[in-house]
């Protein structure tokens, strides 16, 4: 006992009381931090902390959805989802090894980075930010590295066997045919929101439905899939077929191409319809742009100059005063009007007349329109009136959209009866006083190709996937003028493209064109420039059976003198017409004829 009693005093005498007093109170201290922190934690800050674990452990990913094609009428593809993988890098995980390093030099060799930039994308970073809570910070646990990585480089990389880089799939879209559809098709941007085109259009179809999965990750950040709880699988977009046809919209983007080597124009649009279905073949507008680089354009090439661009249409426009005044059955074709004179007389007041390019003497209401008389279809104006004239107005188109449907579409302007001045009546015949897009001038061509039904303009032609399809058949939406008055009119048009009308320049061989020139003077600050003009031609063809609706305009042509629609626009409409017409099997108006009269024979 005396022995066990030394040894204890020995030890007492080792730890010195003020040594164990300091060590058991900086234990007491330690546990009651510990215990605090736990306290606020858990019963302080409670859902704060669930709301950190769950955030830390739970993983919500979602799913995308493959967003649909876009083809045209006959199967081509002009916009589709190509799957890739976003390359990215966890830089908490990187173990800075001999061999990881060399795995790096060998990773920015294949994805064409420079290795010090790629050693800078890895390194360890803090974030610091401001919350509810006060300054926070934050490890950085992804930076991208590349994206648009396919498959078999990916299999590459994932053979660097580097821990902390790894791949997260999505979709981009991609426009294999390029500028050539571009203001037709439309683009996505990079976060596959759609801008404009069929894209924005169709974008309920086209978007599909995106699906998501709940479950928990482990420490080292990777997936327990044992753990998952909830998942919804993703519904693709369906797929969306065009009216428009590819091979003839490459014949509208030649031409304008040519169009702008020749004049140099501020812009130009060339349209290609069917007048029975109202069905757009061709949209094309310079200046373009390629959807797959949009951008690197600036905004301005963006704009479907069809659409959202207006102008003075010019002599196309009487076509409107000529249709209602024979509908009206106010005139004949033959009845003749003076056209030398200056005035007229319009509800007890003297009128002046617009002057015309070419002085006229009596001109028949066929001649008026054959010569493009402003004086005569002022007249015609007047005998029909205000009212009668706005009514046809608006019935061919002007002044209210088309119905195409397409983002950034305008009204254009034609106003009201009660906004006229004292020369509207005179005026707007002649084109003037009235704005329109070339896809409204182009609406009112049809509707007298059509037989004077109105169609309602289409761009998309169904919408499918494996399971099912939607059909947009022909809408015929009002009659204007009556199907006797539609092919006299057209008749008449005939006269406009044969010798001695201004647009004999758009004959198309084999065929009876009926069309009618435009050349309006573009308003500078608010006055009519001398200088600048739009140039335009719209018509169609055969005259007798129309299959074919063609429009050009092009907007301020760069050439000696006037850039008249007879000039500019007429040879470019003959052109297409020949190649829209060898390249859809049209019957020369010659073998036309044979046909019946072999069926009539039998």
């Amino acid at each position: 006992m005396k022995r066990r009693t030394r040894k204890s005093a020995s030890y007492a005498a080792f730890i010195s009381r003020g040594r164990f007093l300091f060590v058991a109170a900086v234990l007491c201290t330690v546990f009651a931090a510990v215990f605090c922190r736990l306290y606020v934690l858990h019963i302080v800050k409670e859902k704060w902390s669930e709301q950190i674990i769950s955030k830390a452990r739970n993983r919500f990913d979602k799913i995308d959805a493959r967003r649909g094609d876009i083809v045209d009428s006959r199967g081509n593809l002009l916009a589709t989802s190509r799957p890739v993988i976003e390359l990215g890098v966890d830089p908490e995980r990187m173990e800075n090894t001999p061999e990881e390093r060399e795995a790096l030099q060998k990773l920015a060799a294949i994805i064409e980075m420079p290795y010090p930039e790629l050693l800078k994308k890895c390194e360890s970073e803090t974030l610091v930010y401001e919350d509810e809570d006060g300054t926070q910070m934050r490890k950085v646990r992804w930076r991208k590295i590349a994206e648009n990585i396919d498959d078999p480089t990916y299999e590459r990389i994932r053979g660097l066997k580097i821990k902390a880089i790894y791949g997260n799939r999505k979709y981009v879209r991609v426009y294999p045919a390029g500028a050539l559809t571009s203001h037709a098709v439309g683009f996505v941007n990079k976060e596959f929101v759609a801008q404009m085109g069929a894209e924005k259009k169709c974008d309920y179809y086209l978007r599909g439905q995106d699906g998501w999965r709940e479950t928990e990750r482990d420490g080292r950040r990777r997936e327990a899939a044992q753990f998952r709880t909830r998942e919804v699988e993703p519904k693709d977009g369906m797929n969306v077929e065009m009216t428009i046809d590819i091979i003839i919209q490459e014949m509208a983007q030649r031409e304008l191409k040519d169009i702008v080597e020749k004049y140099d124009p501020d812009s130009a649009t060339i349209i290609v319809g069917e007048p029975s279905t109202g069905y757009l073949l061709a949209m094309a507008s310079y200046p373009n742009f390629d959807p797959n680089n949009y951008n690197k354009y600036p905004q301005d090439a963006l704009r479907n100059r069809a659409i959202c661009d207006q102008f003075e249409p010019g002599s196309t426009f009487k076509c409107v005063p000529v249709a209602a005044a024979l509908n009206e059955s106010i005139v004949g074709e033959n009845d003749s009007f003076d056209c030398k004179s200056s005035s007229i007389s319009y509800k007890g007041r003297i009128l002046r007349l617009p002057k015309d390019s070419h002085p006229h003497d009596h001109l028949t209401v066929r001649e008026i329109t054959q010569k493009s008389s402003n004086r005569g279809v002022a007249q015609l104006a007047v005998l029909m009136g205000e009212n009668m004239l706005y009514k046809y107005a608006r019935a061919f188109g002007y002044g209210s959209k088309t119905g195409i449907g397409l983002a950034g579409e305008i009204n254009g302007t034609l106003h009201e009866v009660k906004d006229w001045d004292g020369l509207t009546i005179t005026r707007l015949p002649m084109g003037h006083a009235v704005a329109a897009t070339p896809i409204q001038g182009h609406c009112a061509m049809r509707t007298i190709a059509n037989q004077g039904i109105y169609m309602r303009r289409r761009i998309k032609k169904r919408v499918y996937d494996a399971e099912s399809s939607i059909n947009f058949p022909p809408v015929a939406e009002r009659r204007v003028i009556s199907t006797k008055t539609a092919t006299l009119l057209g008749d008449i048009l005939c006269d406009v493209v044969g010798e001695g009308g201004t647009a004999r320049r758009a004959e198309i061989p084999g065929y009876r064109v009926a069309g009618k020139t435009g050349t309006s003077q573009k308003i500078i600050n608010g006055r009519y420039s001398n200088t600048k003009h739009v140039g335009s031609m719209t018509g169609f063809f055969p005259a007798q059976r129309p299959r074919v609706v063609i429009t050009v305009v092009v907007d301020n042509p760069k050439m000696k003198g006037i850039g008249y629609g007879g000039v500019v626009a007429a040879p470019v409409f003959s052109r297409i017409g020949a190649q829209v017409a060898n390249y859809l099997g049209i019957q020369t108006d010659g073998d036309f004829e044979k046909m019946i009269a072999w069926r009539q024979s039998r």
